[in-house]
């Protein structure tokens, strides 16, 4: 069946195809999708952003685990680790510093 949708087309030189090609693929999106948008007004995602944006979660939940670990060895009563609770508290409380931090870096991309 048909689509009702209204088609829209343009001419343009191979480079010029070529370049609008290559942003959309930056993007993500299909050309269709791509033109839209930018014909449209509307916002174009960045795929590096959303890379970074990954990278920075994956950053984030390792010092998660990292946090935890630290947390574990805090739940030590006896033993040698004993001797190092201080120090532990400080690096858990500048890992959440770093989480806090690494939270608002991603909401800004």
């Amino acid at each position: 069946m048909p689509s009702k949708k209204a088609v829209l087309k343009t001419y343009l030189t191979p480079e010029e195809y070529e370049k609008i090609l290559e942003s959309a693929d930056r993007t993500g999106l299909s050309l269709s999708c791509f033109a839209k948008r930018v014909c449209l007004g509307l916002p174009v995602p960045s795929l590096e952003h959303q890379q970074a944006r990954r990278e920075l979660l994956k950053v984030n939940a390792d010092l998660g685990r990292l946090g935890g670990l630290f947390k574990l060895c805090l739940s030590e009563k006896e033993g040698p680790l004993v001797l190092f609770h201080q120090e532990i508290r400080r690096v858990l409380r500048e890992i959440e510093t770093r989480q806090r931090e690494l939270k608002a870096a991603v909401t800004r991309i």
